[in-house]
């Protein structure tokens, strides 16, 4: 499941040789494709960028595996996507296109593994799942999670279906993952007009964009009314999007599950204890036995991904002053992100299913508190408060939630708040009898199947959701609010509570048995967190990310900018 623009190649006569390929490659688009058989009778879609025939399902019309791009392969890998021509024809749009290169996991491996079929380098498609008679309908594009490394638009459980069924057009994409998405290398900036690299994930999340606004209105989609979405890494990337200049004006709303905030490597400078992220791709190519750039590029794709994943190569946006200009927190402090009404919020049990993310608890509560006073100074009483060492294995699973995804989702309606636009807070706080008995009770990624309504399509190993009455109430409410706030920016669903903004009076919705109102969610927890990444940012040269409670570093001494 959880760069530059055009590069230059007019160094000892490679322009020629780029060009003529680049002439070929167009010229060739067209005719490689996947025609639609004669007999074939499902719907046909003619749209700026081709003619696509999908299957009808119902009273919807479904689009698979359209691109979005031309293929990020051979001299175009770690470059920006490169705008594909419009196809010849009618294309075959029924089955998914392959997922984009990743380490592959066994399913069954964890409760997220699942299988993916095919991989390629040349993935960049996606989906459209809309009602068959839609005009100006609200569009939700959904952005896969999967710590920016792993995953793929093709996964049943966000079969776009059931949320398309209430008037929405929902698609979902795929983008470069891993090393192939995110390295970032001197050579590559040397490449660029504006001395930049890495961002290439994000940026092919920004083309798929620009066609949604190009084409949807061909499948009854409003360009005009666009929501991102998407949870874990794609919450990240909504994050990242609202951020990006380049992003601006394609969308209109945001949906942020489980998104976090972390700080962000640099290009070249390590103001907040990060590894340049030009430094990281440098260190990756030399435990790759690759000298530059071109030896990186003649790699096989598969194995130069799994030989990075091995190496310890994490993919990460890049602050580069042009794709993302800023520090994401600098950027939403000073009002420069999107200003779009938000929905966003967090599990209970983030950490349940991420124990890794989890320091080994100490050895008793004594220890536990001295150490937290130690790490936490003037603010270890407020720590304590929220994290008390009375519950000690609760309280390290408790800590890391706190740190990464609720002080981001709160901090997220906050920001929105303060420069008009509308946010929309919630908890999943739910529970059933197999998550239950693991001990997964709201764990990360839990809520998905229920915005989505794919209960039963879920991972091999995902604790099963029973088929009740219960459960599908709540899928029901909340694929109900999800899609209204697509539809109109707030969230409502019929015969459920009033979903009121987090401006009045810090409201959030509690998703347990069923939605349940509240306000000023669990209180203390936003003010200490961020009160911390302040203080590390004033001092610098110390991260915000995974280095909380026990592991964190001493905190610096209050700051007045705090």
């Amino acid at each position: 499941m959880a760069s530059p623009p055009a590069a230059r190649h007019a160094r000892s006569g490679r322009g020629v040789w780029a060009g003529l390929a680049l002439v070929a490659a167009l010229f060739a688009a067209a005719p490689a494709l996947a025609q639609a058989g004669p007999g074939a009778a499902g719907p046909v879609v003619h749209a700026p960028a081709g003619a696509a025939q999908g299957e009808a399902a119902g009273a919807l019309d479904v689009y698979k595996g359209l691109p979005y791009a031309l293929p990020p392969t051979g001299w175009r890998r770690w470059r920006p996507p490169a705008e594909a021509p419009a196809w010849k024809g009618v294309r075959d749009a029924t089955k998914f296109g392959p997922a984009c290169y990743q380490p592959r996991s066994k399913p069954g491996s964890s409760i997220y593994a699942g299988e993916l079929g095919a991989m390629s380098e040349d993935c960049l498609t996606l989906n459209v799942w809309a009602p068959a008679k839609a005009q100006k309908a609200p569009v939700l594009v959904w952005i896969h999670g999967g710590a920016l490394a792993t995953g793929a638009s093709s996964e049943a459980v966000y079969d776009g279906a059931k949320l398309a069924g209430q008037g929405v057009v929902v698609v979902s994409i795929n983008y470069r993952l891993g090393v192939l998405g995110y390295l970032a290398h001197p050579g590559l900036s040397a490449e660029s007009r504006e001395g930049v690299s890495g961002n290439y994930g994000l940026l092919d999340q920004i083309a798929a964009l620009r066609w949604v606004k190009t084409n949807i209105a061909a499948f009854g989609g409003d360009p005009s009314n666009v929501t991102i979405a998407g949870e874990s890494a794609g919450g990240l990337s909504v994050m990242y999007l609202m951020a990006a200049p380049q992003a601006r004006g394609l969308f209109a709303k945001a949906i942020a599950q489980s998104a976090y905030m972390i700080s962000t490597p640099q290009l070249r400078a390590s103001a907040f204890g990060d590894i340049p992220a030009e430094t990281v791709g440098t260190y990756v190519a030399f435990k790759l036995g690759a000298k530059d750039v071109a030896a990186l590029r003649a790699m096989n794709p598969g194995e130069l991904t799994d030989a990075a994943a091995k190496a310890g190569y994490a993919p990460f946006g890049t602050v580069d002053g042009r794709v993302l200009p800023r520090q994401l927190v600098d950027v939403f402090d000073l009002g420069e992100q999107a200003r779009v009404p938000i929905l966003a919020g967090f599990n209970s049990g983030e950490i349940r299913s991420l124990r890794f993310l989890a320091p080994p608890p100490p050895a008793d509560a004594a220890t536990y508190t001295a150490l937290i006073r130690e790490k936490y100074g003037d603010l270890a009483d407020a720590y304590l408060k929220l994290h008390p060492a009375a519950d000690l294995a609760e309280s390290m699973l408790t800590a890391p939630r706190d740190a990464l995804y609720g002080w981001t989702a709160e901090r997220l309606v906050a920001k929105q708040t303060a420069v008009g636009a509308p946010g929309f807070l919630y908890l999943f706080d739910h529970g059933y009898p197999a998550a239950d008995a693991a001990g997964l009770h709201g764990f990360h990624a839990s809520e998905i199947p229920y915005v989505f309504g794919t209960a039963d399509r879920t991972p091999p190993s995902w604790p099963k959701i029973p088929a009740t009455p219960g459960e599908t109430g709540l899928s029901d409410a909340m694929v109900g609010y999800w899609t209204a706030f697509a539809r109109d920016g707030a969230p409502s669903a019929a015969g459920q509570p009033a979903w009121r903004s987090y401006g009045e009076g810090r409201a959030y919705m509690a998703f347990a048995d069923a939605p349940r109102p509240g306000a000023h969610l669990m209180p203390g927890m936003y003010e200490l967190n961020e009160q911390v990444v302040c203080r590390r940012r004033a001092k610098g040269g110390m991260p915000w990310n995974w280095n909380f409670g026990i592991i964190s570093p001493p905190l610096p001494a209050g700051d007045p900018r705090c």
